[in-house]
């Protein structure tokens, strides 16, 4: 898959998909006449990294869990766990506030 495919699919500009490879998130990606091609595993670590993203984890963060042994992966994602669980709880509690002002607003 070439790379506007990929950034397509993904919705991530092409820059931002060389700018993993540059360092050090995507490795090896093939390349025909200066043509990136994306493989299924290329398309899985993608997948990954934007899981992570959106679980909180800043671009570095990825960078090492790749580095690390599976006992320092497993810390860091029971750790990524329990940040995520408290912004969840947050967030419901925002949104109870939020369901309770408009009770007051919907029955006036």
């Amino acid at each position: 898959m070439k790379i506007s495919e990929v950034s397509k699919k993904y919705k991530l500009s092409s820059a931002t998909l060389r700018y993993y490879e540059k360092i050090g998130l995507l490795k090896n990606i093939e390349k025909k006449h200066g043509i990136r091609n994306y493989t299924e595993e290329d398309l899985n670590t993608i997948h990954f990294i934007l899981c992570m993203k959106k679980s909180g984890f800043k671009l570095e963060d990825i960078i090492e869990y790749m580095k690390e042994d599976k006992t320092k992966r497993l810390e860091m994602l029971l750790n990524q766990k329990e940040e995520l669980l408290k912004e969840i709880k947050e967030k419901e509690e925002t949104l109870n506030f939020l369901n309770y002002k408009i009770e007051i607003y919907s029955n006036k």
